[in-house]
């Protein structure tokens, strides 16, 4: 198949030492989404001292370029694939063949088998051909990463949508041939540990990335922000109706900042609709999508991120990443428990826990978060940058490593307890 005329693979220099890990991605990396944050993370935790974590890229065909000098932490090296260019049977035959363009980079790039010793890859591309290729070439202990587990009624063809099928498929696949299954939550710990040995590693975050907040005064309005692209897992028409029902008096002083999604866009993109944010237009800003530096200072100047998700199957499954990135932030958040949340957000401590998924949840959280003083809110950012080491790279750098790269050693199942017991723990 022909490729794009793109360069051919980019190779970004390494860190000191030899390779050790293989991570393959297919994504905006290294920073363009929350997946290709979550495999830079997990590649940064999982580099012991002095070796070198090769990553292997596909970049995705959404019409994106990759970066020509991608930042790049110490110790993680980079080959971009160019992504392909012609019809559908030429991407599905390029993805497909993924595997064996992985091997010639390396190839390429002078990267041997025996310099390898761990193979870590997200479950979007765990396939059949993916687990022989590795199987028979590199032979090699190969680790799943698991970060979601999503329900029929997500879709709108339910048990029969393409997409579903295939994510189960690849997770039936992971908990009978994968060496390893790194899980995003107990959750999911539960669902592989009896079949594979499993660790719980959470959403990591760099805690030096972010700058110290510095939102105004309460006095002046209470500043929510809401970072991502909401789909049908976040429930922002439920916050949207939260601020409707509050006194008008109180409704006047919050304004709701929404990064990700446009405007003419909420209503094909999330549960938001034009009714719902008639009377709240110029409370609630629409951002659209918007480069990582520009999320951290809004971060940096709110008050609180909002998070509210359904009891629901997928939502006690996950971990939302837009928790740690906030808590790193030290801006509190105000969300309802699903997934480990309690482990890690205390009500009042970093941040306001919301009693149930429902409008009238968020009204009455608002009114408690309208009625703190500038030096109780203080106190939250501070104790949510504590709360946020949890989260760093840097605390899970033992076991990570260990379990991934240690050649059996820290490969027995491994629950949430030991896991936070390991990573610096709840406090």
């Amino acid at each position: 198949m022909p490729e794009s005329p793109a360069p051919a693979d980019r190779v970004v220099p390494a860190g000191s030492g030899p390779p050790r890990l293989l991570v393959l991605a297919a994504y905006r990396f290294p920073n363009g989404d929350a997946m290709s944050n979550r495999l830079l993370h997990l590649a940064r935790s999982a580099t012991a001292p002095g070796t070198t974590t090769v990553v292997v890229n596909d970049w995705p065909a959404d019409g994106t370029r990759s970066p020509v000098d991608p930042r790049l932490p110490e110790g993680i090296r980079l080959l971009t694939l160019p992504p392909i260019t012609g019809g559908r049977a030429a991407r599905w035959w390029y993805r497909h063949c993924r595997p064996l363009r992985v091997l010639a980079a390396l190839r390429r790039a002078g990267v041997r088998r025996a310099d390898l010793s761990a193979v870590c890859l997200p479950l979007g591309l765990w396939t059949l051909t993916t687990w022989a290729v590795f199987r028979v070439a590199v032979r090699r202990p190969v680790t799943v990463d698991v970060l979601e587990r999503h329900d029929p009624g997500q879709f709108a063809w339910r048990w029969l949508y393409p997409y579903f099928i295939r994510h189960r498929w690849n997770a039936f696949l992971a908990a009978r041939l994968a060496d390893r299954i790194i899980t995003v939550s107990t959750t999911l710990w539960d669902d592989f540990a009896h079949r594979r040995p499993t660790l719980v590693v959470p959403p990591q975050v760099d805690c030096a990335d972010y700058a110290p907040p510095a939102p105004p005064p309460l006095a002046d309005g209470l500043r929510l922000l809401y970072a991502g692209t909401a789909g049908p897992k976040d429930l922002l028409a439920v916050v949207v109706e939260g601020i409707r029902r509050l006194p008008e008096a109180q409704r006047h002083r919050v304004r709701l900042t929404i990064a990700g999604v446009a405007r003419e866009q909420a209503t094909r993109l999330s549960d938001l609709d034009s009714a719902g944010l008639a009377d709240l237009t110029d409370q609630v800003t629409f951002l659209g999508r918007v480069p990582r530096d520009r999320v951290l200072a809004e971060l940096g100047s709110a008050h609180f991120s909002v998070l509210v998700r359904p009891d629901a199957g997928y939502a006690r499954a996950g971990f939302p990443s837009k928790v740690p990135e906030s808590l790193a932030a030290g801006c509190p958040v105000l969300l309802n428990h699903t997934s480990d949340l309690a482990r890690h957000v205390t009500d009042g401590r970093e941040g306001l826990v919301l009693p149930g998924p429902g409008p009238d949840d968020v009204r009455d959280g608002l009114i408690r978060a309208l009625a703190l003083g500038d030096a109780r809110w203080w106190r939250m950012s501070r104790a949510a940058r504590e709360r946020a080491s949890d989260f760093d790279y840097r605390s899970w750098a033992s076991a990570v490593s260990d379990f991934v790269v240690g050649a059996g050693r820290g490969a027995g199942t491994a629950n949430s307890a030991s896991v936070a017991s390991s990573a610096g723990g709840s406090r």
